[in-house]
């Protein structure tokens, strides 16, 4: 972790981060309960408790949908990155807002059930052989289980408890969520209304978020498939002062590479406590900094300071045509290797 441990507290970014995703949940529950009932069309009159659950449960899915749209789009564009560095932030507020949506359901179906509230909402409807009247519910709960699951493991412990590996893993459910939410509303919600916007307001969602995570593959795919033993990093111009541009050597293999007072030296993207998004740091006094824990390695043979001994793989860097190449092939972790110095910067 070099020199000191310090964990990801909270700060300014994360504050006015948070602040947004709430001002935006309550600007769209307020407003879907302004012009939704109106809007609506429905076959049957919407009275306001059933206009609160489906502002709710929207309002889970759009959200649900940008944080699934963040990750292909930050690969695509760095400018994104701000944006996936807290979506775990993003990740437990759709859950909350889901739960409420649940909350209001059961309650107002089945307040005065002479069962067991949740006994009478999965006995309600057993039509599993067909699909139109298919019970929706079993996918709503199954869709909130995976995201209380990622919310309730999104903390930096249970990724230190269960290991990374096997935390990403997990974190995937965030996909079968997915097609359960798209299920659930699509033989739910859009069954009983006349108004077409929302309908394609959905399908453009769910679109948009087959789409990116197919352009960001197939682009990755491309990249690996066409590049030699030596990948395209770009112009030294591209890549700010203390920061990184991140290079996909295949589909799931990063190099970060750094500049620094008029060098560049490149080394893998994970970090070695829990896969950290190095490049996603910055230099602070002199070492590459990871933007999760506050782990450093220096750039040169992606070592961390003494007293620690944790090391990562490094690349060798060379020029062609006045552009920046990395060679592919990694080599051992905290392997010295010469930077590649950028001509007429003072060092």
């Amino acid at each position: 972790m070099s020199v000191k441990y310090i964990p990801v507290q909270w700060n300014r970014n994360k504050y006015v981060y948070d602040a947004v995703l709430v001002a935006f949940a309550a600007t769209y529950v307020l407003v879907f309960m302004w012009l939704g009932g109106p809007a609506a069309k429905m076959t049957q009159p919407v009275d306001a408790q059933i206009l609160k659950m489906r502002a709710f449960g929207t309002c889970a899915f759009f959200m649900l949908t940008l944080i699934l749209c963040i990750g292909p789009l930050a690969r695509l564009d760095r400018r994104f990155l701000p944006i996936l560095y807290n979506r775990r932030h993003f990740g437990v507020l759709t859950t909350a807002v889901a739960i409420t949506h649940a909350y209001q359901v059961v309650n107002w179906y089945f307040n005065y059930s002479p069962i067991p509230r949740l006994e009478a909402l999965l006995s309600a409807n057993t039509s599993f052989g067909q699909l139109l009247g298919f019970p929706i519910e079993a996918l709503g709960i199954f869709g909130l289980t995976c995201l209380a699951i990622l919310a309730a493991t999104s903390h930096d412990f249970w990724m230190s408890f269960l290991t990374a590996p096997v935390w990403k893993r997990l974190h995937l459910l965030i996909y079968p969520a997915y097609g359960a939410v798209v299920a659930h509303v699509s033989l739910g919600y859009l069954q009983d209304q006349q108004n077409s916007a929302f309908a394609v307001f959905f399908g453009a969602s769910a679109g948009a978020v087959a789409v990116l995570h197919l352009i960001a593959w197939s682009r990755d795919v491309r990249m690996a498939a066409t590049a030699g033993e030596w990948v395209d990093v770009g112009l030294p111009d591209e890549i700010a002062e203390n920061r990184a541009r991140i290079i996909a050597l295949s589909a799931d293999e990063r190099v970060a590479v750094f500049r620094y007072k008029g060098n560049l030296s490149a080394v893998s993207n994970a970090c070695a406590h829990q896969n950290g998004p190095l490049g996603e740091g910055r230099i602070i006094n002199g070492c590459i900094t990871c933007p999760w824990h506050g782990f450093q390695y220096r750039m040169r043979d992606g070592r961390s300071p003494e007293p620690f001994t944790e090391t990562i793989p490094t690349y060798r860097l060379r020029w062609h045509e006045g552009r920046v190449q990395v060679n592919r092939q990694a080599l051992p972790p905290g392997t010295d290797v010469e930077p590649l110095v950028i001509a007429g910067i003072s060092q």
